[in-house]
């Protein structure tokens, strides 16, 4: 039974991980960086903070070697590229800890200890963390659906499949949905 849960862990991961590189194909540097909300959430910066949630996470806080160091030398600034910071050098950053969380995934066993110093609870096991940054992966994979969509319209699971309903007229569906909210004003 635990080989079939880590398995379902390590499948629903590796999906999550596919999603957010694909979410910057064909957007320019500029969009990629662009801050698309009132708290400056950008596409690149998303996958750089799950770059380095990933390697810690999976790193540090199972007691191996972090593939990735930083430091947060201000507030949020695993949210968005630095100057200098390429997003080549973030895909990269990404795909290392990606490959490393998948290592200790593999090879460890599910009740591996874990410590989390700053979360209330803070000795856990692989499980939990495993758990916890599936979530984080698909809130962070909800969040650049949002983006890219707003950007240029490109939806969807993955390139090849929208996973959005065939022969719908969108620009219908919204007005009448916005037509529906308005009667609630």
């Amino acid at each position: 039974m635990k080989d079939s849960v880590k398995e379902d862990l390590l499948r629903y991961l590796q999906r999550g991980w596919e999603i957010l590189p694909w979410k910057l194909e064909g957007l320019s540097d500029h969009d990629v960086r662009r801050p698309l909300t009132p708290t400056g959430t950008n596409l690149l910066g998303l996958v750089k903070h799950v770059a380095l949630t990933t390697a810690g996470y999976f790193g540090e806080v199972l007691g191996r070697p972090t593939v990735l160091a930083w430091q947060e030398t201000e507030p949020n600034v695993d949210m968005w590229a630095q100057p200098g910071e390429t997003r080549a050098m973030v895909l990269e950053w990404y795909d290392r800890a990606v490959a490393d969380a998948e290592t200790a995934l593999r090879e460890l066993p599910l009740d591996h200890p874990a410590h989390v110093p700053w979360w209330t609870t803070p000795n856990v096991t692989l499980h939990r963390i495993a758990v916890h940054m599936l979530a984080e992966l698909h809130r962070h994979g909800g969040h650049a659906d949002i983006l890219r969509e707003s950007l240029d319209g490109a939806a969807g699971l993955t390139p090849e499949s929208d996973n959005l309903p065939p022969d719908l007229s969108w620009e219908s569906y919204r007005a009448r949905l916005q037509a529906e909210a308005d009667r609630h004003r």
